[in-house]
């Protein structure tokens, strides 16, 4: 259940991102559905080693060079998938730090069982939050 909350996650990411970006284009929900699935699994086992690869120039960049890393990525997903293109180098850029952002927000909702929740707090006497 967990996993397909995250997948449609990344698929609202990737609809929000071709509507802000106009280098994106995404034909319709399923194609976006699709390159989520895509973007998953090479996010699983590429990026891993494309993070490893390129540490010094990260350590350089500060960690920017990460949404680079993102943006070709999201190039492969749009080579492969039908229905979902990316124009130019800094459209994919852009497109990675919106999806990166609006999937980290989406996702800060969802808990480890798959469930949207959220954290009540409640002041203390002593002011502390609980």
């Amino acid at each position: 259940m967990g996993l397909l909350v995250r997948w449609l996650a990344l698929t609202a990411s990737i609809m929000i991102a071709s509507y802000l970006i106009g280098g994106i284009w995404v034909r319709d929900f399923f194609s976006a559905f699709f390159a989520a699935a895509i973007l998953g699994m090479l996010n699983l086992f590429f990026r891993p080693v494309l993070l490893i690869l390129t540490l010094p120039v990260n350590i350089l960049t500060f960690g920017l060079f990460t949404f680079v890393i993102n943006a070709f990525l999201l190039m492969m997903v749009s080579g492969v998938i039908q229905g979902f293109e990316v124009h130019g180098f800094w459209s994919a850029v852009f497109g990675s730090l919106i999806i990166s952002l609006v999937n980290y927000l989406l996702n800060s909702f969802i808990n480890e069982r798959g469930r949207v929740g959220y954290t009540d707090l409640r002041k203390k006497d002593d002011d502390r939050w609980e």
